[in-house]
């Protein structure tokens, strides 16, 4: 009796060693671009295309090294330079350069000493530690408006920081355009103070972007509502092929008088994906109050990572620091965005006047971008990837950057065939 009580403590014992801490844990839901890759390595159909991932590809459909990049590698690599940590808010060379490019070298907000900024980890860690710096220090409304639709990871990542999300209008599904009636009644809507995420160019995911006409009259409602506008440019010169234009927004904002606050990232337009160089920065009105947001900043930043990675930022620095090689990347930038530009142009005439898909096309073209949203619905996305091995987001976002002219007419005629229901 007494052996097989003692059998059954011990018995009992092992099982509690046995449950876990993370027994509770349940499963998250899958990505769904990792989801779209997995599927897409898996399928063994030489003609099968990923238009999933938001990277840009060359016209072999192969990841794509800027020369400029290359160049740049070999000059850091020639100085012998040593790996020693960085400071909290990063690379002082590469933070400046990257402030000038966004904001423009004679801004005032440059010129005056104005702009606070904080090398990130790439455009995502700029967001984060520009949420973390809201949710701490903005005195008004803990609220972010989106656009409905926007980026995947905008909404936990503001949520995450103890910010409130919600939506403003953007996408029109019916015109597959920008729904901007709907966009200015959303803000003028929201409540005096609020935060406004505002996608600079080439919005992710539609690829719709305003005017410059429209750009106007947002900063009218933003600054008659006292919105706060946070703009995310992650395609500073990889829209439009011009790093200017691409930046009317942000610098048409700091012009009429708006505070803003700007992530940056350089993932997509040095192809620095893996590098993760970003930049948060935040305009203040004073010298003096720069210092102050500058240490704020500098205690979110120490917690969370301590200080940024070297070897991307010395990269981006070199880039923009050396006038050579900053107009070399600047064509490099143009010559990306002009090969989009050019395969929306060949998919828009070959699916309205070769293929005469039924449908109104145009949008392919009038957007803008890595990314368009082509109108196709849920189930023409899956029977595409089912029986014509192309993949896509289910909501019919492509990437532009996977299509090449190796590719594009075999897409085109499957999205001929799905929509015609031909599959």
């Amino acid at each position: 009796m007494l052996v097989a009580r003692s059998v059954s403590k011990q018995a009992f014992a092992r099982n509690l060693r046995t449950i876990s801490a993370w027994s509770a844990v349940p499963a998250g839901p899958p990505d769904p671009i990792l989801g779209i890759t997995e599927a897409f390595k898996a399928d063994k159909d030489p003609r099968k295309i990923n238009l999933g991932v938001g990277a840009y590809r060359d016209e072999n459909g192969k990841p794509y090294v800027l020369p400029s990049v290359k160049a740049a590698e070999e000059k850091i690599m020639a100085a012998k330079l040593d790996k020693e940590y960085l400071p909290i808010t990063g690379f002082a060379e590469y933070t400046k350069l990257a402030a000038k490019l966004a904001y423009g070298e004679d801004s005032s907000v440059i010129t005056n000493n104005l702009v606070a900024a904080t090398q990130s980890i790439s455009g995502t860690g700029a967001l984060r530690v520009g949420a973390a710096f809201l949710a701490r220090h903005y005195p008004h409304a803990k609220t972010i408006y989106l656009p409905t639709p926007s980026w995947g990871n905008h909404t936990p990542i503001f949520r995450d920081s103890g910010i409130e999300v919600k939506g403003y209008r953007y996408f029109d599904k019916k015109t597959v355009g920008l729904d901007f009636a709907g966009l200015k009644e959303d803000l003028r809507a929201a409540p005096e103070k609020s935060i406004v995420l505002l996608h600079a160019c080439a919005h992710n995911p539609t690829g719709v972007d305003p005017t410059p006409e429209q750009w106007k009259e947002i900063s009218d409602i933003v600054k008659e509502r006292q919105l706060f506008p946070f703009f995310d440019m992650a395609y500073q010169g990889f829209a439009s092929g011009d790093t200017v234009r691409d930046a009317f927004a942000l610098r048409h904002f700091v012009k009429e008088g708006h505070q803003v606050a700007l992530a940056q990232s350089f993932a997509k337009n040095m192809g620095l994906y893996g590098e993760r160089v970003g930049l948060f920065s935040l305009t203040t009105s004073s010298p003096e109050e720069k210092a102050r947001v500058d240490s704020q900043i500098k205690i979110i930043v120490r917690p969370l990572y301590s200080n940024p990675p070297l070897h991307g930022a010395r990269i981006a620095g070199t880039i923009l620091g050396d006038a050579a090689l900053n107009q070399q990347w600047l064509g490099e930038v143009k010559g990306m965005a002009d090969r989009i530009i050019s395969m929306r142009e060949v998919l828009y005439n070959t699916l309205q006047n070769d293929l005469k898909t039924p449908g109104e096309w145009s949008h392919i073209k009038s957007q803008i971008g890595m990314f368009s949203f082509t109108g196709l619905q849920a189930p023409q996305a899956k029977a595409l990837a089912e029986k014509a091995h192309i993949y896509m987001t289910m909501d019919g976002r492509i990437s532009m950057a996977g299509l090449n002219s190796g590719n594009i007419n075999y897409f085109a005629e499957g999205v001929d065939a799905a929509v015609r229901g031909n599959l």
